[in-house]
């Protein structure tokens, strides 16, 4: 993503007017502000929002978290908080990870090819940083985590029938996690960002 972006904003900047290391500091508040936090939660919506909604899903119908709770335990706490402190590290590591990668695509077209200098890029990369903006993209993939988890284990939990129902909950785990990460996103960047 980093090494497409950079080429696109690169092939689009060609105003002698616009200065090339635009394209470093393009590349590098895109990662930071969007794509390392809403993109990497998109794509790990599917993923992650799948596997414990079907995996939670297929206890209820197996009957296991009955046993749970015939057993005493808070079957909703056993198995849904672990998942969502889980989604709480793992997640901004992931995003962090992406930002880095992305970054460095872009420097590695920019070291391959002509349509900007590496100095141009690297400067964009320091041009008016704003350290809040990692911030902002730790504090959006913590909200987005939790929402995931939630809504999946949600789903799963509340997921009665069979081996279709759980497919259906799956579904609807991954598209109402997508919906409401999107709508978050909205709201915290309004909320963060004005």
């Amino acid at each position: 993503m980093g090494a497409v972006l950079t080429l696109q904003v690169a092939i689009n900047f060609v105003s002698p007017l616009i200065p090339r290391y635009l394209i470093g500091l393009s590349a590098r508040d895109t990662f930071i502000l969007e794509f390392s936090s809403t993109m990497v939660c998109l794509i790990l919506a599917g993923k992650v929002g799948s596997n414990i909604a079907s995996e939670v899903g297929t206890m209820r119908i197996t009957e296991q978290i009955d046993a749970l709770e015939i057993m005493g335990l808070n079957s909703a706490s056993y198995l849904i908080l672990p998942k969502i402190v889980a989604a709480l590290i793992t997640f901004p590591i992931l995003s962090l990870l992406s930002t880095i990668l992305g970054i460095l695509g872009g420097f590695l077209i920019a070291l391959s090819t002509d349509v900007v200098t590496v100095y141009d890029y690297i400067h964009g990369l320091h041009y008016a940083f704003v350290p809040f903006y990692v911030t902002y993209s730790i504090i959006k993939i913590c909200f987005f985590s939790v929402i995931i988890t939630s809504i999946s284990a949600f789903q799963g939990y509340y997921t009665f029938g069979g081996a279709l129902e759980v497919g259906k909950s799956s579904t609807k785990a991954v598209v109402y996690s997508i919906i409401v990460v999107l709508l978050f996103n909205l709201i915290l960047t309004k909320l963060l960002l004005t």
